[in-house]
């Protein structure tokens, strides 16, 4: 491909890009169903009924998430001593 057509190329994937952009990041008008406010539901929807209660197992979830940071600290130990310089003298 020759000088001036990829200039031609990638102005036009600029261009092209930009628009991208532009129209991710302007609004979209959206229809609402009424403008006059409606009667709450009290509670959580997803729940039987009987209030804002939690959803799932929250203590399960919790423990996942220490799990998951102590595989991440592991693997991250782990790399750090295998890659490890074997120097005595870091300076040279």
């Amino acid at each position: 491909m020759r000088w001036p057509d990829r200039v031609r190329l990638g102005g036009a994937a600029t261009t092209l890009t930009i628009l991208a952009l532009a129209l991710l990041a302007t609004p979209a008008a959206v229809l609402a169903a009424t403008p006059s406010p409606t009667a709450a539901t009290v509670g959580d929807p997803r729940s039987s009924g009987g209030g804002p209660g939690l959803v799932g197992d929250p203590l399960w979830a919790i423990g996942l998430v220490v799990l998951i940071a102590i595989l991440a600290l592991g693997a991250t130990l782990v790399y750090v001593r295998a890659t490890a310089s074997r120097r005595s003298d870091p300076g040279r």
